[in-house]
């Protein structure tokens, strides 16, 4: 297994030589396994009360933003809206509050999801291994959980409060959703809260115990760098362009075979650029507010975070097949999930 002082050395190292070998053998390895292509999701904001201080996030519990929920009949319009792009592969994302979006609540919802997506994923509060077990056998297929930073010192300066402020629990969440039978677990930092380097070989360490102990489960892994709300940043360290390529790069050739993300938080010229370079799976045409996509006018929306990559998901996939890159919509046959 790579070591801190090896992830630094290729952090720091901006030799064209170097650079263009790291590229390479990524992209090889990368068409190697996926071939050209590139799967399409979209996020879906259900709700964005929250009960955690997470000082990072616009729907942290102490913003004064307008609180909402959809119903049934918003979810239906948000999700038609969606379905119409094309999109087959849904993120069901809510802020972090058990009492606002309880179990019974997730359960409606991928009922309701079913009938638009052939894929459910979901990116909500963490639960115990018998309520996912309950969300994948009423449609869930996968769930988005990350751990922010692995430093704990660090990880207690930011979730001040909530249960998100229990970092064992938060850390130990894929391997109960892992039990529960979820078939696909995408794991990640949020790059720009810690030091990038110690918290890259903390998610390597615990993507080893993942698929040591867990072998039969599809992995992801998603870098999002800290971006600005509404103009205001809350990055304290910068993680460049040029660094957020080497990462994607290492990754790919440590783990040959796991997806990467790569989401509208980036810019569009980034994203095209980091397609060559081990990216499996984006979304697009994405929205982050709770009924932005139907409900919403842009100036009513309240953002989890400001996103760079406006393009819809017609443009994105011109480009796609543009550069010879294969747009896959869905490779999953819509089964129902039983014990």
């Amino acid at each position: 297994m790579i070591a801190l002082p090896d992830i630094k050395d290729i952090l720091s190292n901006n030799d064209p030589v170097f650079l263009e070998g790291l590229a390479r053998r990524s992209q090889k390895i990368t068409r190697q396994y996926f071939g050209r292509a590139v799967s399409l999701y979209a996020p879906l904001y259900l709700s964005n009360y929250c009960s955690s201080h997470c000082t990072y996030c616009g729907f942290q519990s102490k913003n004064r933003i307008a609180r909402i929920r959809l119903t049934p009949p918003q979810m239906h319009a948000e999700m038609k809206a969606v379905a119409d792009t094309g999109i087959e592969s849904i993120l069901l994302l809510t802020g972090e509050s058990y009492k606002a979006t309880p179990l019974a609540y997730l359960k409606e919802t991928t009922v309701i999801a079913k009938q638009y997506f052939t894929n459910i994923s979901m990116e909500v509060h963490p639960m115990e291994t018998q309520e996912y077990r309950e969300l994948f056998l009423s449609g869930v297929d996968g769930i988005t959980v990350y751990q922010e930073t692995y430093a704990r010192d660090r990880y207690k300066e930011v979730h001040l409060s909530g249960k998100k402020s229990d970092y064992d629990y938060r850390r130990d969440t894929p391997q109960r959703a892992a039990r529960a039978g979820m078939r696909t677990i995408s794991m990640g930092i949020l790059l720009g809260l810690s030091d990038a380097a110690r918290d890259l070989l903390s998610l390597y360490e615990h993507l080893r115990w993942m698929e040591k102990h867990f072998p039969g489960v599809e992995y992801s892994l998603s870098f999002p760098r800290l971006r600005k709300i509404k103009g205001r940043a809350f990055a304290i360290c910068n993680v460049g362009d040029l660094d957020l390529i080497k990462i994607l790069c290492l990754t790919r050739i440590l783990f040959p075979r796991v997806g990467l993300n790569l989401s509208t938080r980036e810019a569009p010229a980034l994203r095209n650029h980091a397609l060559e370079f081990g990216i499996t799976r984006i979304s697009a045409g994405s929205n982050t507010s709770v009924g932005g996509y139907h409900l919403k006018t842009a100036e009513e929306q309240e953002p989890q975070f400001d996103i760079e990559d406006q393009r819809s998901v017609e443009r994105i996939v011109r480009y796609l097949k543009a550069k010879d890159f294969d747009p896959v919509f869905t490779d999953w046959r819509a089964i129902e999930n039983s014990v």
